[in-house]
């Protein structure tokens, strides 16, 4: 799933190619908006608001989308290759002079009034990359469920807005704890760096095209990704096993000896708990 830094990218995309100009197409590939035409309104802008975007139009008109784990926005210029998939996987298409924005594989995708726009968003905690970011907030709603496993208490959006699979895997391994590890349980002077950590990696990713974690050369991340290959401070095994409530994969990786706390033994099934909301 795209983390923060990722939408961020995205609106990004998005906004520099649309905001300010008139739509010259608009084509909606889902069943509920077949008849919607947005043509002639003008895009005033798209904000992320954690791993939602929100496409702003003239007449208080708001698209809200979500990339969940495949999904993506592709802008091209005239007569630039579509290249974002083919086209049945296509969920909207915003066009405008010279530009053309593609939605594909938008499991989220959804018409609102730009005032009511906290229905969909209402719900997330601080944003990492956004203008409500508060770190006192962050870390007292992590810390409310203090027999939470810390990787599912990063990933829950309600208590901080951006965190994904990646960076919660990055997060624990920075901060010398397993995911598995009750948040409560955590020493408190390392639990308050959490947020302060976590917005500073999504910061320093923001606007690269490749993420890192690591600031070292030829190796990008330190343990996502990196079973079994050796740790780069310890050099023991990395190990990899599924954390949550089995309803999707979360694959997460961890150094058994710089990070401390319990583990589920290899070839454990992953346990069922509350599902994490994005």
């Amino acid at each position: 799933m795209p983390e923060g830094d990722t939408v961020w990218q995205a609106a990004r995309r998005l906004h520099d190619a649309l905001a300010g100009k008139v739509l010259t197409r608009s084509d909606f590939r889902v069943p509920q908006y077949a008849t919607a035409d947005l043509t002639g309104r003008t895009v005033l802008g798209t904000t992320p608001r954690g791993k939602h975007l929100l496409t702003r139009f003239e007449g208080g008109l708001t698209l809200h989308t979500h990339l969940r784990m495949e999904g993506a926005w592709k802008v091209y210029g005239s007569g630039e290759r579509w290249k974002g998939g083919p086209a049945h996987q296509i969920r909207v298409i915003l066009g405008t002079a010279d530009r053309t924005a593609v939605g594909y594989r938008l499991q989220v995708l959804e018409f609102l009034r730009t005032g009511e726009e906290e229905r969909a968003v209402g719900h997330l905690g601080p944003d990492l990359l956004g203008p409500d970011w508060n770190p006192e907030r962050a870390l007292a709603h992590l810390l409310a469920d203090p027999v939470r496993p810390l990787g599912e208490a990063l990933l829950d959006q309600r208590n901080l807005a951006g965190i994904g699979n990646i960076y919660k895997s990055e997060l624990c391994f920075l901060i010398g704890a397993t995911p598995w590890l009750p948040i409560g349980a955590l020493p408190a002077e390392r639990a308050a760096k959490l947020p302060h950590l976590a917005k500073r990696l999504l910061e320093a990713n923001r606007d690269r095209p490749v993420r890192r974690t690591t600031g070292l050369r030829n190796q990008d991340l330190f343990v996502y990704g990196r079973a079994p290959r050796p740790c780069l401070r310890c050099h023991t095994p990395i190990r990899v096993a599924d954390q949550g409530d089995g309803s999707r994969e979360r694959p997460t990786y961890w150094c058994p000896v710089c990070q401390t706390g319990p583990a589920p033994a290899p070839g454990s099934p992953p346990a069922r708990r509350t599902r994490t909301t994005n």
